[in-house]
């Protein structure tokens, strides 16, 4: 699968929707040159000086901000000041594409950085938004993390653990029997 600007920016709009973590103040539109600065926490510097960023628009929508060269793309999809900066290569943007749009997933093994950890997700519905526990949304908030994606990965997932209410503070597989499951690998 071939990814074009577009899609990039298709595959951005997938975490717009998520809960916003809190670890800035709200309601800010940050400029580019704040949006850069975040970046560098999220992932290392020398793949966000060389990667294609995506800032958020006054009218909405996401806009390339710097054109890359290593194939890896950065964003704060929520940038209002609270989003979850992070930076993912080709194929975790491929992957996350899939996620959003509901397709099978890539099966291409994809890395995601996001090093200011993630304001929560449900560990069991790809889609739930509610951070309720119920007895079908087991909710997981995930500290610094990086991500490895794809169906590929399949093999690789049977080494860690698969329980809903996972351990945050320890390798886990997040969406387990899921098309999207994937490892998600605390760094602190």
């Amino acid at each position: 699968m071939k990814i074009s600007l577009a899609g990039l920016i298709a595959a951005a709009a997938f975490v717009s929707a998520m809960p916003a973590a809190n670890a800035h103040s709200p309601g800010v539109m940050r400029t580019d040159e704040e949006l850069i600065k975040v970046l560098r926490t999220a992932a290392p510097t020398a793949i966000v000086d060389h990667a294609t960023i995506l800032n958020m628009g006054a009218d909405g929508k996401m806009k390339t901000i710097q054109d890359g060269t290593n194939g890896w793309t950065c964003m704060d999809p929520g940038n209002h000041g609270n989003g979850e900066p992070m930076c993912a290569d080709k194929a975790a943007m491929e992957w996350a594409m899939s996620w959003q749009e509901k397709k099978p997933p890539t099966a291409a093994v994809g890395f995601m950085y996001m090093l200011n950890g993630d304001s929560g997700v449900s560990n069991t519905d790809p889609y739930d938004k509610s951070p309720e526990a119920t007895a079908t949304n087991n909710w997981v908030q995930t500290g610094p993390h990086v991500m490895i994606v794809g169906t590929d990965a399949k093999e690789m997932l049977k080494a860690y653990p698969r329980d809903a209410k996972a351990d945050p503070t320890k390798p886990y597989v997040m969406w387990p029997d899921t098309p999207y499951e994937h490892i998600m690998l605390p760094v602190k």
